[in-house]
């Protein structure tokens, strides 16, 4: 399993807009082959920030599975245009302990 980590700033006044089309695109990125769950977190201290986090099952489930396919066309039709800067996306693996 492999977590995808994305620090996301959405322009000033857009914020209720954009998670409400967050919450309808988030339904493209759960019937995605590999997806495991996701989650998107509101910054408390700078307004417009926004922290997504999403487990794959493998990287390639990601960057290949979702990146290329049709459906990642309509997710940036709906989501990228919110964003400035645009964001920068890791991905993580579990360190075992």
């Amino acid at each position: 399993m492999i977590l995808e980590a994305v620090m996301l700033q959405v322009k000033q006044g857009m914020e209720e807009e954009y998670e409400e089309v967050f919450q309808e695109a988030s339904k493209i990125i759960s019937s995605m082959p590999g997806y495991i769950v996701h989650e998107l977190q509101r910054c408390m201290e700078v307004k417009g920030k926004y922290l997504l986090l999403v487990k794959w099952e493998t990287l390639a489930d990601h960057t290949i599975g979702f990146r290329q396919s049709k459906e990642y066309q309509e997710w940036k039709k709906q989501l990228h245009h919110f964003y400035d800067p645009f964001p920068t996306v890791e991905h993580f693996e579990n360190v075992p302990l």
